[in-house]
């Protein structure tokens, strides 16, 4: 029987090529992305990384043995520590403070996401919570080890692929990957489908996560 990751990323497959051709990541690649697109990414990632912490942390309350439990409780405080880190950085490079970044309102794609996971992960069963989760591990591994072989000619873009595309946060992906297989071995015809329902809406906020920073989307009003 082939794993269950297999059927999720047919689900996905279409939308994960539709974010490779976004002018977003092939700007990144050959280093034409204008700056203020990517500054507007950064104050974005602002607002949406304490969510996913949160969902995270939420995935960890509701994991159904002691070893998924450590997983997401580890990964919710390396988004904390690690990311949270990376974006510091990031907004140090636009010469932003943290502090400035979270006045900033959170513009719509950033506040819905973050606002899609919470819910799916406080109100759905673990495996629904995973299926909300598994898209914004996944494509990012996938986008990021795609771009490492390209890398980019700006040093601030590439050190951005560097981190999602090496060899650590491939290995985080991977266990995440196989826990995905566990809990889908056990898991009804209609249980998996609203799994995959989570997952494709989930993937989809990625590529309008990386289209809003694109557009640099503001509230209309």
């Amino acid at each position: 029987m082939r794993p269950f990751r297999d059927e999720l990323w047919r689900a996905m497959d279409g939308i994960y090529h539709e974010i490779l051709a976004h002018p977003f990541l092939t700007g990144l690649t050959d280093g034409s992305l204008p700056k203020e697109v990517f500054r507007h990414f950064v104050l974005q990632e602002a607002h949406f990384l304490p969510d996913y912490a949160r969902a995270l942390a939420a995935c960890a309350v509701k994991a159904p043995d002691p070893a998924a439990v450590q997983r997401f409780a580890a990964d919710a405080a390396r988004t904390v520590e690690v990311e949270h880190s990376l974006h510091v950085e990031l907004l140090n490079a636009f010469g932003i403070g943290e502090a400035e970044a979270r006045r900033h309102p959170a513009p719509p794609t950033a506040l819905g996401y973050g606002s899609y996971l919470l819910r799916a992960c406080h109100l759905g069963t673990f495996a629904e919570a995973l299926g909300a989760i598994v898209p914004c591990y996944w494509i990012y591994a996938r986008v990021g080890e795609t771009l490492l072989g390209r890398s980019s000619p700006d040093p601030l873009y590439a050190w951005w692929i560097e981190t999602y595309g090496g060899a650590e946060y491939q290995e985080t992906v991977a266990g995440v990957l196989d826990l995905l297989d566990e809990v889908a071995a056990g898991l009804t015809d209609d249980e998996r489908g609203r799994l995959l329902a989570n997952a494709t809406t989930t993937a989809r906020y990625e590529w309008m996560f990386w289209d809003a920073a694109w557009r640099r989307e503001e509230w209309p009003v």
